[in-house]
């Protein structure tokens, strides 16, 4: 079970002398208060790729850790009143999970998840029915009682994100990010969580818990495919969208025929409003300057960004919510080198992201040259900003990530050496991974990988992971509450990694577990580190938008 961390026979720390139940109840306690100070806690986590469903307790049905693209918790039985739950007694919690159903035993029965479970016959429920309808119940001495329910198509064999918050008497359920259903009601004030399966045969994963709840994300307008209209030509007002500035790190680097990354500059300098606008803007063809006004919602999905972009958001409040931007070609297995047509030059700043359908920012097929800086991220589906296939010469910096688990992924699969082996060559600075449990980041195969000058607080299962032959650099960051800074042996093959310079400090703090040589990256450019003792401070106060 990955309850905010990975179980390891090497595990340091309380958390590895403690069973799972009580290790939820002391990450959950522990992470909301560090010397007085209160901070909001992802409270519990478990994508089952650890394999087994330790710590949670079944009730009905056939419960198994299966793989479904990853591993899955997965109930098959359309016979039962299937019901699993774990994690401790929490009071406001929001509960969010992947659910996608299989087979319902007929139109009524449901699939969903619990919340304030006290006993597998009292607690709340987001559920969605075979008839296609969110619902919203108490369950109350197994009497259900329908509190609110909204029309939801629901598909069997699609995957589904639901979330339930409760805080205080609100109740508010989410379907792929969007509000469907909310009541006011007080019969349960605290209790544990649960997955349901009543008649319904189901996959469960990416289960996490969190003691605040998530931004209310307005109900998307447009259609799964919104029209295409040309964006404005309007220049934004002087001073709102700063379309300046160059990078540090890979993405300012001569290589693969380009010599650093300018995004847009030479092109024209447009504002976006609205779903249309913005999808339109991304998709054109030479360069160009998008300033982003608002928090735009779009239609779930992924949009690609072409060549030659920068997308800035306008002030603190700009950015997308319900869908992600793919900067990328189509997913080719057969392409092993950089093609010339590879998308290039893109950059992606001062921009909010929120409840991505998933991944919020994705970088595939030998893109390169590409600065994503200054961004909040959070609540997506699966990684926040993912470098995958072969892409490379890219600079993530002063990035604010909170509010979810699979953070940042660098390298596809184990077993994809063949479009990254010599690539995927990443800088990694000044970033606040803010209590994002694992992927901060996880590698595979590129080298270097320069990962220098970042804050990482309270990360409960592994900060730093440089893994399948990948070769990294990490150094003069500070780690704060992280009880595996940096490993090599995280999971799967090995990497190897150069630890040095860091800060390691806070409740229980790890040593890194770091081995071999690494290519250095001054042989590709200069930097200059930051003092690690001045690093926390320098990143909490400039990561994140309107800082630029």
């Amino acid at each position: 079970m990955s309850i905010s961390m990975r179980a390891a026979p090497r595990r340091r720390g309380l958390a590895a002398m403690l069973g799972a139940g009580l290790t939820a109840l002391v990450l959950a306690l522990g992470s909301t208060w560090f010397g007085g100070t209160a901070y909001a806690a992802t409270l519990f986590s478990d994508d089952f790729q650890d394999g087994d469903s330790a710590g949670w307790s079944k009730s009905g049905g056939s419960w198994s850790v299966v793989s479904d693209g990853s591993q899955v918790y997965r109930q098959t039985s359309t016979g039962a009143d299937a019901k699993a739950q774990a994690g401790s007694t929490w009071t406001g919690q929001s509960v969010s999970a992947r659910v996608k159903p299989i087979a319902f035993g007929n139109a009524t029965r449901s699939v969903g998840v619990a919340a304030r479970l006290q006993s597998l016959s009292n607690y709340y429920a987001l559920v969605l029915t075979g008839s296609g309808t969110a619902q919203l119940r108490r369950v109350s001495g197994g009497g259900v009682t329908t509190l609110a329910s909204a029309a939801v198509a629901v598909s069997p064999g699609t995957w589904y994100t639901l979330r339930l918050d409760a805080f205080g008497s609100a109740l508010t359920g989410y379907v792929n990010g969007t509000q469907v259903a909310t009541a006011t009601d007080g019969t349960f004030s605290s209790g544990k969580i649960g997955l349901l399966a009543s008649y319904a045969s189901v996959s469960f994963d990416d289960v996490t818990v969190s003691d605040t709840a998530g931004p209310v994300t307005p109900s998307p307008s447009g259609s799964a495919q919104p029209p295409s209209p040309s964006p404005s030509s309007s220049p934004p007002p002087p001073g709102t969208c700063n379309t300046g500035g160059s990078p540090t790190g890979f993405a300012a680097v001569n290589a693969w025929g380009r010599n650093g990354t300018t995004g847009g500059a030479g092109g024209p300098t447009i504002e976006v409003d609205t779903a249309a606008e913005l999808i339109a803007a991304i998709g054109q063809t030479g360069p160009l300057n998008i300033c982003v006004q608002g928090l735009i919602t779009v239609p779930a999905g992924m949009y690609n960004v072409t060549s030659h972009k920068s997308i800035i958001g306008v002030g603190s409040g700009s950015g997308i919510t319900g869908g992600g931007f793919n900067i990328g070609l189509a997913i080719d297995d057969a392409i092993t080198a950089p093609p010339a047509n590879a998308v290039q030059n893109v950059i992606i700043r001062n921009m909010l992201f929120r409840n991505a359908s998933d991944d919020s920012i994705n970088v595939q097929m030998f893109s390169h040259h590409i600065w994503l800086d200054h961004n909040d991220l959070a609540q997506g589906y699966d990684g926040l900003i993912d470098v995958k296939r072969g892409s490379s010469y890219v600079t993530i910096s002063w990035n604010h990530t909170h509010h979810h688990a699979k953070n940042m992924l660098l390298g596809r699969d184990d077993a994809d050496d063949a479009q990254d082996t010599g690539r995927l060559k990443v800088s990694y600075h000044h970033n606040w991974f803010d209590q994002t449990p694992q992927r901060n980041p996880r590698v595979r195969y590129g080298e270097p990988v320069h990962i220098y000058n970042n804050y990482y607080f309270h990360n409960t299962d592994v900060g730093v992971a440089c893994q399948t032959d990948a070769g990294c650099v990490v150094e003069g960051n500070y780690f704060e509450s992280v009880e595996e800074p940096v490993s090599n042996s995280y999971a799967g093959p090995g990497g190897r990694c150069v630890a040095r310079n860091n800060i390691y400090t806070g409740n229980e703090p790890g040593a890194p577990d770091c081995s071999g040589t690494v290519e250095e990256p001054s042989a590709y450019y200069a930097y200059v580190l930051d003092n690690p003792g001045d690093v926390k401070a320098i990143v909490t106060a400039g990561a994140g938008v309107g800082k630029i």
